[in-house]
């Protein structure tokens, strides 16, 4: 296959075994600040998916927790696929605090009693949530946590 801009369109998608966190790349600006960016992998790649209104309320329940629990956040978002979130922290090259943090912003999930921002002012489709879908999706990923380093099936 020829070469993409997009890393992720030059991932083989066939070959990964999620759920999983990898380090996608690492991008540094002009006055040396360094962006790490990550995929954390709920779904395996076109054999499953997350239904849109559950990842619609993880995303915000992750985007408002995560803060919480790691410095520097830049951007916490779904990939149009469906299957996993990409989460964009700077200065920060630490795998193991995002892993730690990642689990902990999860378990802020399953304990959540509503939906952060989950209204007509602060959100583009407030009717698309679900709570419980949210809840059953870090439920599925925390069960596999020990595996989130395992990017390839062998």
């Amino acid at each position: 296959m020829k070469k993409m801009n997009v890393e992720s369109f030059n991932l083989d998608h066939t070959k990964v075994k999620a759920p999983y966190v990898r380090l996608v790349g690492v991008t540094e600006g002009s006055n040396g600040d360094k962006v790490y960016k990550y995929d954390i992998r709920f779904k395996q790649p076109n054999k499953e998916h997350m239904q849109m209104d559950a990842l619609h309320s993880i995303e915000h329940l992750m985007a408002e927790n995560i803060r919480n629990h790691i410095d520097n956040v830049l951007d916490i978002g779904p990939m149009g696929c469906q299957t996993g979130f990409y989460l964009a922290v700077i200065n920060n090259d630490s795998y193991e605090e995002v892993l730690t943090a990642l689990a902990k912003t999860l378990e802020d999930v399953i304990h959540a009693k509503e939906v952060p921002a989950c209204n007509e002012v602060q959100c583009g489709w407030a009717a698309n949530h679900s709570l419980e879908g949210a809840q059953q999706l870090a439920k599925d990923m925390l069960a596999k946590q020990d595996e989130w380093n395992i990017v390839y099936a062998s």
